[in-house]
């Protein structure tokens, strides 16, 4: 909750149109001369909004230009008469006959914290289903000013009194912070460690494109929730601006296609050549091909690179995603993790991600990123985590004040306490919370497979994740969704909550609370965990791995603990673990008492 000390906001909303004064606009409303004063002469925001012409759609229905300024008098009438005669969103913006501006003052606004607060909005609107375009994505995130403690409060009292004025373009802070593109928004504020690792990229970029270096690999290093995704969304929309180049996204999942995909339409990035700026990245080497200079791109930006093909496989032909990505870029960004990866078409010699690090650390071309991000939990809490994922060892659980670590002895009760961080009536942390599991129950795209009954009877089923008697949930993607949340991510829709994902469908978003199910394949053994592969279900997991030297290699124990590296880093309030071997349950509940 807000401060109640602190002043609320002025927010004003005017006609905007050719036609429209806006001093005259200011003067006809019942101000107080303090607020006419905060108004007209003090720094403020504002937000343009206007409905889409032509669009019939319930999503996307309204266009807005955030901005601020120092006199929003002189500023609205400069957007008025000046900037539509070569910007084509003003000249429509200013013949509308529907188009408001939004003005918000406040007794604490300076030039840093409008600047923030005009940030902070980009952040929101972008995520804001009612906005299908959003124009002004300059990133002004500022670094410290006097008022910048009350930053937080202020901005929750400008969107809470937005949202009662108009709750259909303006929804609730919880509709915005649950949503996929706000986690993977270009708006949020960057860490001094991003911020560094940002500007350091862009430097590279340059140094690569005038040729002052003569590899054209940059790698991002880091584990899971240190923030890669975040930095790699924020140079998306950064070296995309109009008067820069063209820097492709390239990512491994098709819920972060249609996430990349919405922010790209929303703030208008396009390519030159007409094609999808964000693409997997077998359909990226389809439209780029290898050798064809016409189709070459400026910069790829991979997320996950660590998921990319190290063969041919299926419709891709080459010989490597990253190898054949370097070959049609002039720059390629690339996040890396090694402990992510999942198939065994993915998988290679430790010695090869060995020899990318160093190379690029040679060319001073490796940026490491270390600070935990996404997880709000102390440093025991996410050392206890990293000892289970590298060293198979379970320690005391540390006592931590912030993050909500517990193991649970039937699998029930941690089903009803995900559920309960679900809930929307939750004050703390609403909705966006899910079970997810190891890839441990069979499962096939198919959508049903036959089931005998105890009469004898065949019928239809759904692929489920059971245990024994006492739970019995469908596999990620079973249920049904709503029209109107077809095009969201697993987690974002809502019949999901019934459902259990797995590492397919959670890979590189964040829950506030996750359920993870460690499935059959992950046992507890003298004193250590152990991984057994004969019980996984995944066939990538399964299958040898032929090695350069020919040698079938067993990598299932590896796949399986990348898994559970991946699903044990998704909880950004609280982590609950249920074990189905009995051995492993019982030394983990022993370590949390």
């Amino acid at each position: 909750m807000s401060d109640n000390n602190i002043a609320k906001p002025i927010i004003r909303k005017y006609d905007y149109n050719t036609n429209s004064d806006i001093k005259q606009e200011i003067l006809k409303q019942n101000n107080t001369s303090e607020e006419h004063e905060l108004i007209t002469r003090f720094p403020t925001v504002y937000i343009v909004i206007d409905k889409i012409s032509g669009n019939k759609k319930k999503f996307g229905q309204f266009k807005a230009y955030v901005g601020e300024t120092n006199n929003i008098v002189r500023r609205t009438e400069e957007h008025l008469n000046s900037e539509s005669e070569d910007r084509t969103d003003w000249t429509e913006l200013n013949n509308s006959k529907d188009a408001k501006i939004i003005v918000i003052a406040h007794k604490e606004f300076n030039k840093s914290l409008t600047l923030d607060i005009e940030n902070q909005l980009m952040k929101y609107l972008l995520s804001d289903d009612a906005i299908g375009e959003l124009n002004n994505r300059r990133s002004n995130d500022q670094d410290l000013y006097f008022t910048r403690d009350h930053f937080r409060d202020i901005f929750q009292n400008i969107w809470e009194e937005l949202s009662k004025k108009n709750k259909d373009i303006f929804p609730s802070v919880d509709d915005i912070t649950n949503s996929a593109i706000f986690k993977a928004s270009p708006f949020h504020k960057l860490t001094d460690e991003q911020l560094d690792a940002r500007d350091e990229i862009i430097d590279k970029i340059e140094d690569i494109r005038e040729r002052r270096s003569t590899d054209n690999l940059i790698i991002i290093k880091g584990s899971a929730g240190t923030g890669k995704t975040v930095l790699l969304s924020s140079l998306f929309a950064e070296l995309n601006k109009p008067e820069n180049q063209e820097a492709y996204m390239i990512v491994n999942h098709d819920q972060q296609v249609k996430v990349y995909e919405n922010i790209a339409q929303k703030i208008g990035i396009k390519t030159r050549l007409g094609d999808s700026i964000v693409n997997k990245p077998t359909k990226f080497l389809n439209k780029h091909q290898v050798g064809d200079e016409n189709s070459k791109i400026d910069i790829a930006l991979i997320d996950e690179a660590h998921l990319l093909l190290t063969e041919g496989y299926m419709v891709y032909q080459g010989s490597g995603h990253l190898k054949d990505i370097r070959s049609v870029s002039d720059v390629v960004v690339a996040v890396l993790d090694p402990m992510q990866v999942l198939k065994r078409n993915g998988y290679v010699e430790k010695s090869f991600y060995d020899d990318l690090i160093n190379r690029a650390k040679s060319n001073h071309q490796l940026i490491e990123l270390s600070e935990q991000n996404r997880m709000d939990a102390s440093k025991e809490t996410i050392d206890w985590i990293e000892d289970i994922v590298t060293k198979d060892k379970i320690k005391k659980i540390p006592y931590d004040d912030k993050y909500d670590l517990r193991i649970f002895d039937d699998i029930n009760d941690m089903y009803d306490a995900i559920k309960k961080h679900n809930d929307s009536i939750e004050s703390l942390t609403k909705g966006l919370s899910r079970m997810v599991a190891t890839y441990d129950w069979k499962f096939k795209s198919s959508k049903y497979h036959k089931v005998v009954k105890d009469d004898g009877t065949t019928i239809d089923d759904l692929w489920r994740v059971s245990i024994g008697d006492k739970f019995n949930l469908p596999w990620n993607y079973q249920l049904p969704a709503e029209k109107k949340y077809r095009g969201l991510s697993w987690a974002e829709q809502p019949q999901t909550i019934n459902e259990v994902g797995s590492t397919f469908t959670i890979q590189g978003f964040d829950l506030n609370y996750c359920g993870v199910i460690l499935g059959p394949s992950i046992k507890f053994r003298n004193g250590k965990l152990v991984y057994d592969g004969s019980k996984s279900f995944d066939r990538q997991v399964k299958e040898k791995r032929t090695m350069k030297n020919g040698e079938q290699k067993d990598i299932s124990s590896e796949l399986i603990r990348n898994q559970l590296n991946v699903l044990l880093k998704r909880g950004v309030h609280g982590l609950f673990i249920y074990a189905v071997d009995d051995e492993l349950r019982k030394e983990l509940l022993r370590q949390s008492k």
